[in-house]
């Protein structure tokens, strides 16, 4: 063990879900409750008996999700998170995430949830139309949706966040628009809203798998979106929500003044943060550190994780490739007290053919995409591979 103390975010991955979507590939599955039980109390050992590289002196903020971490009882979530509160020192402050799914909560759950600390929810919407969250493989009605937020407000919770996803299979610009308008009328405090990305060993890669590969070559796609026609809806998301009072701060991530999320801002600007429970990432100064996904190993013997010293190379790109999803891009100042590198002798040539491309811009200090960049950035974040 080093001497030297930081702060870190705790993550806490809860695999269980009542049903498998159709576009997710996160490691979850449903469960019954022996099987949960039998998770926490091993979430809770490797809390309570974990080491790190270096001492973890405050935890800013704490992030449960999944899966669907709402499917856990209130007991379960109770152990979980006094083991949190023994073994590490929470400030007073801290933002405290939890996702819910509409459909495994109800008000007094809500309220209890509320009463354990937690502080802001992260509700799990996808969409406003009901043929959509079908296809999605979703649980949930828009009318069930609605319950639960209004069930969180008066449970008390004033930060909550709506997670959307957009670019799917036959939707068009008008049905994007109905969600869009339909979300901001309810007022949350953070919207993230994701282009829909087709994951290998999902039911979507079955369906459309063929499809993505169709777009990926550049010719049309049969049931998704084209190239140009998700652009549009990128350029439709930002313009409706900075029109509602939504300011982007990250390339899926908008939010109110004051509201933007600190959790996931520690992960976007290289902080340390510690994951907690199978395929749980951990950053920790220089050191990374993964956990395994195999659930019986994990229940019987702990986390079996590997640990990574990051070379220079790769924190290098990693600042790059992270920092340049946030709309105010990166500090040159920062790059170079973090890294202890001039940023011109690693960077200048790079930076000046993308701003001759119009794909980033830069100021006295910071390095940002543009929204052309935006749009490919992709392509762009490739071109700081050393």
């Amino acid at each position: 063990m080093g001497t030297k103390k930081l702060n870190a975010g705790i993550y806490i991955h809860i695999p269980f879900c009542v049903k498998k979507c159709a576009y997710c590939d996160f490691p979850s599955f449903p469960a019954n409750e022996e099987m949960k039980h039998r998770y926490v109390s091993a979430l809770i050992y490797e809390i309570e008996h974990r080491r790190w590289p270096y001492e973890i002196e405050n935890i800013p903020t704490i992030f449960i999700g999944g899966g669907t971490p709402s499917s856990l009882s209130v007991d379960e979530l109770g152990r979980l998170i006094r083991a949190v509160k023994r073994t590490y020192h929470v400030l007073p402050n801290a933002e405290f995430t939890m996702e819910v799914n509409p459909k495994t909560v109800d008000k007094e759950k809500l309220i209890a949830i509320r009463q354990l600390g937690v502080n802001r929810l992260s509700i799990g919407l996808q969409s406003t139309i009901d043929e959509e969250l079908r296809l999605l493989g979703r649980i949930h009605s828009f009318e069930d949706f609605l319950k639960t937020y209004d069930d969180a407000r008066e449970a008390g919770f004033t930060n909550i966040n709506f997670d959307i996803i957009y670019a799917l299979p036959g939707q068009g610009l008008l049905s994007l628009e109905k969600t869009l308008r339909r979300v901001t009328e309810l007022r949350p405090e953070h919207i993230s809203a994701y282009s829909l990305i087709i994951e290998e060993g999902t039911r979507f890669y079955t369906l459309y798998g063929d499809d993505e590969k169709r777009r990926q070559k550049g010719e049309r796609p049969i049931a998704l979106p084209t190239e140009e026609t998700e652009r549009a809806m990128d350029r439709l998301t930002k313009e409706i929500l900075e029109e509602a009072g939504y300011h982007r701060y990250e390339i899926s991530n908008y939010a109110r003044d004051g509201f933007e999320c600190e959790h996931n801002k520690v992960y976007w600007t290289r902080g340390s943060y510690i994951g907690f429970g199978i395929s749980a990432a951990s950053l920790i100064g220089d050191i990374r550190c993964n956990n395994g996904l195999d659930m019986a190993r994990y229940i019987e013997h702990g986390p079996d994780f590997e640990e990574h010293m990051l070379t220079r190379k790769e924190e290098v790109e990693e600042f790059m490739f992270l920092g340049l999803r946030m709309d105010r891009g990166i500090s040159k100042k920062k790059f170079e007290k973090d890294l202890n590198i001039p940023y011109n002798d690693v960077y200048r040539e790079t930076t000046d053919a993308l701003i001759r491309d119009g794909l980033i811009e830069e100021d006295d200090d910071y390095i940002r995409l543009t929204e052309h960049g935006r749009d490919i950035s992709n392509h762009v974040l490739a071109e700081f591979l050393i």
